[in-house]
């Protein structure tokens, strides 16, 4: 059941962009990606730098296979600069929220090579106590803000981003109870998402994270100068893993140290 909060609650953390309105004469050669969300469950190639600090809730209503719900708290911080070489994400996740007792790290490495296309490696679930029921997960992933005119907001950003990745460990190997109930032992090891800016006003999120299918949407919000970042979604939309579909949850919020 962690492989999937040890994400939710990190990976939907938002990042300030260009959030004033230019013309379309005047947009710029390169269209950054839009500040909302851009995935429920997977990872995106950008990634906090040059000293963001994060921090977010995030959970499940119910968790598969039980009728309880679970969450996860993550915090941590971006440095290095990933236009000029590399930026690094550091994040912990506390997988604990009644006691707080079991905790895991991310590390995202990432790079922007310009024209809206970045990419990462990264691993999740480096288990920092005893604990946890899911192995450490490596992926690389390669992420896009589409250009042009026709993709454009009012902003300035892209309205359409997506992401394609491969992964080991929670990306294909599906749970003991999935095995006991005839849904095979592995998905697909390959993973995506797609976001589309709706109206200026929010993300609308379809995602694949190698076992099941996910949608949702996503908005930052600005409370004086800090952006909150509300997520909320659908997981397990089909019957190739978990026993229902469940409602997901993520906020989450970061600040230039």
């Amino acid at each position: 059941m962690k492989r999937l909060l040890t994400l939710i609650a990190a990976a939907l953390i938002c990042m300030p962009a260009v959030s004033h309105a230019i013309e379309p004469s005047n947009i710029p050669q390169t269209m950054v990606p839009n500040i909302h969300g851009k995935s429920l469950t997977t990872p995106v190639a950008w990634g906090a730098a040059n000293g963001v600090v994060f921090a977010g809730v995030g959970g499940t209503i119910n968790a598969p296979y039980t009728d309880e719900a679970d969450g996860a708290a993550a915090f941590g911080i971006g440095v290095g600069d990933p236009i000029k070489n590399l930026g690094a994400q550091i994040t912990i996740v506390s997988l604990d929220l009644d006691g707080w007792e079991e905790y895991s790290m991310g590390v995202h490495l990432h790079h922007d090579f310009g024209g809206g296309t970045a990419a990462a490696i990264g691993v999740e679930n480096v288990m920092l106590t005893e604990g946890g029921d899911a192995d450490n997960s490596f992926y690389a992933v390669v992420s896009h803000g589409m250009q042009g005119d026709m993709f454009v907001s009012d902003s300035g950003s892209s309205r359409l981003h997506f992401s394609v990745g491969i992964g080991d460990g929670r990306f294909g190997d599906k749970s003991d109870m999935d095995i006991a109930t005839g849904k095979g032992k592995h998905g697909t090891y390959v993973f995506g998402n797609v976001a589309y800016d709706m109206f200026d006003e929010f993300n609308a999120i379809v995602d694949w994270n190698g076992l099941n299918l996910n949608a949702g949407v996503s908005k930052t919000f600005w409370i004086d100068k800090y952006p909150v970042a509300v997520t909320l979604g659908a997981a397990d939309l089909t019957d190739n893993s978990g026993d229902d579909v469940r409602f997901i949850f993520a906020v989450g919020t970061g600040f230039k140290i």
